[in-house]
């Protein structure tokens, strides 16, 4: 069943535009510049395409991914604030998809009104389980994100031409950690992967500050199955980065039609456009604001 959202023009920043279109289309973000696009624009308070109603503000809270912690979302938590709505950005566990739901439904479980739910990568998939037993998740927004369907892992989202599909030896530091399950490791990027895959729209010193700083991942994060799909039966809106190599455009365009999902198109960035343009970002979860009424 298709969703509109009414077919406006948002202007974000002069170097940003958003174009809302129907459901199943793609709505196109521009970088105006290489430059512009290596800086974060979070001293722009970005305008919503509607007026904030007066009662019922719906709650946003944000998942962040695999190799990432909730200050991922700094950007878009200032602009929400600022725009007058709560925002929280909370910690995912990363150690199993069932476990790492549960953890996000039980928070959310916790919130009264209207909640709307967003996912960077990982998270996407954590989003995908958590709201399907929380019933005031009135909105889902998936960020660069996986969306995985009923028995899916996210490992197998990534994409063919992922740069996560390399040797894995090339790819992360394992580590052993307690309690794993048996065969579980933790990951850890591996600084090149991560400056030149994960964040190559980010100066340089940024990227490497992150990756000293990234939280591992269970590969049982990427291993478990899928338990439930959200995406069938609440309303979501899909961000996709043209420049993202670790879950690529194709892959998520795939997940984002079969959800019938809003789509917008960042055309460039990286896998952390959330935090090199969180306006562009906040654009499209303001979108989803919108339908909760």
């Amino acid at each position: 069943m298709g969703r509109s959202s009414g077919g406006k023009m948002i202007t974000i920043t002069a170097a940003l535009t958003v174009v809302a279109t129907s459901v199943g289309a793609s709505s196109t973000v521009d970088a105006q510049a290489a430059t512009t696009a290596r800086v974060s624009s979070t001293s722009a308070t970005p305008p919503l395409p509607c007026r904030p109603p007066a009662r019922s503000r719906p709650t946003v809270v944000l998942v962040h991914g695999a190799w990432a912690d909730t200050s991922s979302w700094n950007g878009e938590v200032d602009a929400l604030r600022r725009a007058g709505y709560d925002a929280r950005a909370i910690a995912n566990p990363l150690r199993n998809l069932t476990s790492d739901a549960a953890t996000v439904a039980d928070f959310l479980k916790t919130i009264s009104g209207p909640v709307v739910l967003v996912g960077h990568s990982y998270g996407g998939s954590v989003i995908t389980n958590a709201a399907a037993s929380v019933p005031n998740v009135k909105a889902l927004v998936y960020v660069d994100a996986a969306a995985p369907d009923i028995g899916e892992t996210t490992g197998r989202l990534s994409g063919s031409d992922s740069d996560l599909s390399k040797d894995a030896a090339t790819l992360y530091d394992e580590v052993s950690y307690p309690g794993a399950p048996q065969g579980a490791t933790d990951l850890y990027l591996k600084q090149n992967v991560f400056v030149h895959s994960f964040a190559p729209d980010l100066p340089q010193d940024t990227a490497v500050r992150l990756w000293a700083s990234q939280r591992a991942a269970s590969t049982s994060a990427f291993t478990t199955p899928s338990k439930a799909a959200a995406w069938k039966t609440i309303p979501s809106w899909y961000f996709i980065s043209t420049g993202d190599r670790i879950i690529t455009p194709a892959s998520e365009r795939s997940m984002a039609h079969r959800a019938h999902s809003k789509i917008t198109e960042f055309r460039g960035g990286s896998h952390l456009t959330l935090i090199s343009h969180p306006d562009a970002v906040t654009s499209v979860i303001g979108s989803a604001i919108c339908s909760v009424r």
